[in-house]
């Protein structure tokens, strides 16, 4: 079916994210209307990283401000991915909300893996809850769910205990047959609560799981009241996904061949597979697109941060020499002369580790250039090798699925290291050896995407996911579209080579700094 006006008004589409609450109003001809948002911050307490739950209305009902509701036709929630939020039976919140962001589950999540012979990343669910029964937390006695930021809103909006499969893999894995938790690994699970004498069963604890396109409730008069009466009880929702799945739909990345990169203060792939991987990486994360396709991620923490500090440098330098005040533009000034150095960077390879890396295993990191007294040292190969660096893990991570025989037909490049024309779409095509995508009117992000699932349920349920995006959504996306360059390509392999080998550098610098 495709058609210039959907069977809808509006959609709206609300994500909580690590910095920011958004909401998006979309009309029946997948635009903008309209869009808020409200600032926020993590917290540290206690050695844990966490959000006000008080907040997230506050800043829900924020982020509505200023949209005509009155003809919202269907809803979507969507939130960082992971963490850990546990209620009693009486949904009372145990312990605050413990969020992606802490690295506190690192026996749990290796046990796991090895009991599940897949790779738990410290940041899920399940790994939470396992390393609290470790610990013999005192909340575990009282506990009778588990879910994440997404479903608790969802839940307490509609009364549905539920969310989107692509949601659900950050909790637990999924078995892509069945759509469903694996199993198997449920059954391994309580074997192991049983050996810590927990009395309580996995599958009691964990919401259920729902696909795009089903529904997963109505808003309810009490969260109606929850969103000071902005929205009229009885909208249907979608189910709750994850940034990871609202991000797949805002770029149409769904399908099996395709993925997209995002990449600004940290950078991380999302590939679609046409079948699972053949064995357990721990620099890989398996996770699923909002329909259910295996997907496999690789997450880094550093991108832009440390190039940014490098023009700030150069900032100051030029406003030293002028006396005036230097503009952003230095970044397309400096993007565009990098086009001018060489494919391998003159041999200059520069580490922007500020944080660590657990694609190559870096606890910690210091930021380090390093070259010989050959190396070919001008501005365009320094801005062409930070630029390289920003890609630089997430390379060693992609190279992995490579070697695995996955297919990449496309990848969708967004996030601040795109702005520029050309030039991070250009290395990032050499990086990956696949033709990038960038979108000329890029959309709202995840937020935008969940709108957009949130119209999927108003659609024929015969048309799938992608055929949807791709007939309904973007058949007239205006998009800018480049190949790899096999120079480029070569050279990023011979930098990546010195890259692999400097690592033994960066570590000692760990030590010594």
């Amino acid at each position: 079916m495709s058609t210039n006006s959907m069977n809808f008004k509006n959609c709206l589409g609300i994500e909580l994210g690590s910095t920011r609450i958004k909401a998006v109003l979309i009309d029946n001809h997948f635009n903008t209307v309209s869009s808020g948002d409200y600032t926020w911050k993590s917290s540290y307490e206690n050695k844990i990283w966490t959000y006000s739950l008080d907040e997230v209305w506050k800043g829900l009902n924020a982020s509505l401000e200023g949209h005509n509701l009155s003809s919202v036709n269907a809803i979507g929630i969507s939130a960082m991915m992971h963490g850990y939020l546990a209620f009693d039976k009486n949904w009372n919140i145990l312990v605050p909300f413990r969020t992606w962001q802490n690295t506190i589950t690192g026996e749990a999540a290796d046990k796991l893996t090895e009991l599940f012979n897949f790779n738990i990343p410290q940041r899920w669910s399940i790994a939470h809850l396992c390393q609290a029964i470790m610990n013999e937390e005192e909340h575990i006695s009282k506990i009778a769910h588990i879910t994440t930021l997404a479903g608790y809103v969802h839940y307490m909006l509609t009364g549905v205990n539920a969310v989107g499969i692509g949601e659900a893999s950050g909790i637990f894995p999924i078995d892509s047959n069945t759509l469903n938790y694996d199993e198997s690994m449920l059954d391994k699970f309580d074997n192991l609560l049983s050996e810590m004498n927990f009395s309580g069963k996995i599958r009691d604890l964990l919401p259920s799981v729902l696909t795009a396109g089903k529904e997963a409730g109505k808003l309810t008069e009490k969260g109606s009241e929850l969103l000071g009466g902005k929205l009229s009880a009885g909208i249907p929702f979608a189910p709750p996904e994850g940034d990871a799945g609202t991000g797949m739909t805002a770029t149409n990345a769904v399908a099996a061949g395709t993925g997209n990169v995002s990449a600004g203060t940290s950078v991380f792939s999302m590939i679609v597979l046409e079948k699972p991987l053949s064995k357990v990486y721990p620099e890989i994360d398996m996770v699923t697109t909002p329909t259910g396709k295996p997907v496999a991620m690789v997450h880094c923490n550093n991108c832009t941060n440390d190039m940014n500090a490098w023009v700030n440098i150069f900032k100051e330098t030029v406003s030293l020499i002028t006396g005036t005040e230097v503009s952003n533009d230095i970044y397309t000034k400096l993007f565009e002369k990098s086009l001018e150095g060489d494919a391998d960077c003159g041999d200059i390879t520069v580490y922007n580790y500020l944080a660590g890396e657990s694609v190559t295993h870096f606890d910690e990191g210091r930021p380090m250039i390093i070259r010989s007294a050959e190396s070919r040292f001008t501005l365009a190969n320094l801005i062409r090798s930070m630029l390289y660096s920003t890609l630089s893990t997430l390379k060693i991570g992609m190279d992995i699925l490579a070697e695995e025989g996955v297919r990449i037909e496309s990848l969708t490049g967004h996030g601040g290291l795109f702005k520029t024309p050309v030039v991070g779409q250009k290395y990032l095509a050499a990086a990956c050896n696949a033709p990038v995508t960038v979108m000329k009117t890029a959309g709202e992000g995840g937020p935008y995407g969940m709108a957009l699932l949130a119209s999927y349920i108003l659609s024929d349920t015969s048309v799938s996911l992608e055929q949807y995006l791709n007939d309904n959504v973007f058949s007239r996306a205006e998009v800018s579209v480049l190949n790899p360059d096999k120079a480029d390509a070569d050279g990023f392999n011979r930098y990546i080579e010195k890259y692999r080998n400097g690592l033994e550098a960066e570590k000692a610098a760990v030590k010594f700094l």
